[in-house]
């Protein structure tokens, strides 16, 4: 019983530090966003460049440094990797406060891409491996609830310092604690056995590399849930990004107000979300495992109501109520992709699953969703002036709809996949 009561307790404390070093990588990601106003003028960006920073020049080094650094995650130890990157994304964030031009910028943007791109898929692969297949989406979805602790702490923080002392300082104030949190990290997390908590035992030899691309690429509910949630992403990470901006533009709020209003909103609207997405998955996935993918069916598309309303609202608190219930719908999915992505490989595989995941989730959502806004925002400019966020954000209905589709297809296709890999399994 000891025994029991003591895993128990240190999968926890597992899950809860890597929880945590998800929320530093999402106020380091996001960080940029709430200080995105003071930035621009400081430096002189246009809308284009903000989404070129907050978006494309992150994640084509997030998504692409994913793929080997995941790929070594899945040969050897995961929590040194996750150490590792922590510690050089919270560097480079530290490092942003010192540049004087959009090219500086740039490349510090790109530095925190490269460590942010060792974060995510050696912990998938950790909580996979201490949590089993039926309580795999609720451990992912509380792991997954670091997104919005971490943007409602870049939010209300950043923007708290930043009207007080300034976007730079802003930047060391969130860098330099990551690294401590590196090192609590490091000395305090033990590496699991790969495949620990799985019914059918994992083989010590990596899979090639060919055999992941075609086991994943194979199954086709993988693929079309990948797209789905590229497209959820595009909509979420282009209002996501530039909503601070549209609050101060359009609604006259000050750079602490918006974070505080946008942090909560994020924070508690996309937390609970995210929670609950999982916590259904599993739940009703015992009955029928494609509810998995009709619950973020629906939750999807019944979004983007309160976002339109949101929007084209005139009364900033409908828009802040709007924004929250649109948040708190379209947080529902990434849990129960992840969980469904895990499912259709051996332990083996999950760190580059999920690199592969975030790749096609990364490229649409966020290398191209704020960089399409910010670039529809300036192209509207002339004829909207202050308003032409609003109709730039109009986009987000195209990116919804198609997520829709992509969501219905891969659940078609969900059970016939489980029993393929089940089969595959057993010869």
């Amino acid at each position: 019983m000891s025994k029991i009561t003591k895993s128990n307790q240190s999968k926890w404390y597992v899950l809860v530090i890597l929880t945590t070093v998800y929320a530093f990588n999402f106020i380091d990601r996001q960080i940029l966003v709430i200080l995105a106003e003071p930035i621009k003028a400081d430096l002189g960006l246009s809308d284009t460049q903000l989404g070129l920073l907050t978006g494309l020049a992150f994640a084509a080094l997030y998504v692409t440094m994913g793929l080997p650094i995941a790929r070594l995650a899945d040969k050897g130890n995961r929590k040194n990797i996750v150490a590792a990157s922590l510690t050089l994304w919270s560097l480079m964030t530290a490092i942003s406060g010192t540049v004087t031009s959009f090219f500086q910028l740039l490349l510090a943007r790109i530095g925190v891409g490269i460590g942010e791109a060792g974060g995510s898929p050696p912990s998938h692969s950790i909580i996979s491996d201490y949590f089993p297949p039926k309580k795999r989406a609720t451990a992912l979805a509380i792991y997954s609830m670091g997104i919005y602790i971490g943007i409602l702490l870049g939010f209300v923080i950043g923007g708290v310092i930043a009207k007080l002392y300034g976007w730079r300082i802003t930047f060391y104030a969130i860098g330099i604690p990551g690294i401590l949190l590196a090192i609590i990290l490091y000395f305090t997390i033990k590496e699991p056995i790969k495949g620990q908590s799985d019914a059918i035992g994992t083989s010590d030899q990596t899979p090639k590399l060919a055999e992941v691309i075609k086991t994943l690429f194979g199954s086709k509910s993988f693929v079309f849930a990948a797209l789905g949630a590229g497209f959820i992403a595009f909509g979420t990470y282009g209002f996501g990004n530039f909503m601070p901006s549209f609050l101060q533009r359009v609604h006259g709020m000050d750079i602490a107000s918006a974070g505080y209003a946008l942090g909560l909103i994020f924070g508690v609207g996309g937390g609970v979300g995210t929670f609950l997405g999982g916590y259904f998955a599993d739940r009703y996935g015992k009955k029928d495992v494609r509810w998995h993918l009709w619950i973020i069916m629906i939750t999807g598309f019944a979004g983007y109501i309160p976002f339109a309303m949101a929007i084209f609202s005139g009364d900033v608190n409908w828009v802040l109520a709007m924004t929250f219930l649109a948040v708190f719908l379209l947080a529902f999915n990434l849990a129960p992709v992840i969980a469904v992505t895990h499912s259709l490989v051996n332990a083996r595989m999950r760190a580059f699953a999920s690199s592969i995941l975030f790749l096609i989730l990364n490229l649409i959502g966020l290398g191209l969703g704020p960089l399409a806004m910010g670039y529809l925002s300036d192209l509207l400019t002339p004829n909207y002036g202050d308003l032409s966020l609003r109709w730039a954000f109009c986009i987000i209905f195209l990116s919804g709809s198609i997520a829709t589709v992509f969501f219905g297809l891969a659940a078609k296709n969900y059970k016939e996949d489980l029993k393929r890999i089940q089969h595959n399994n057993d010869y």
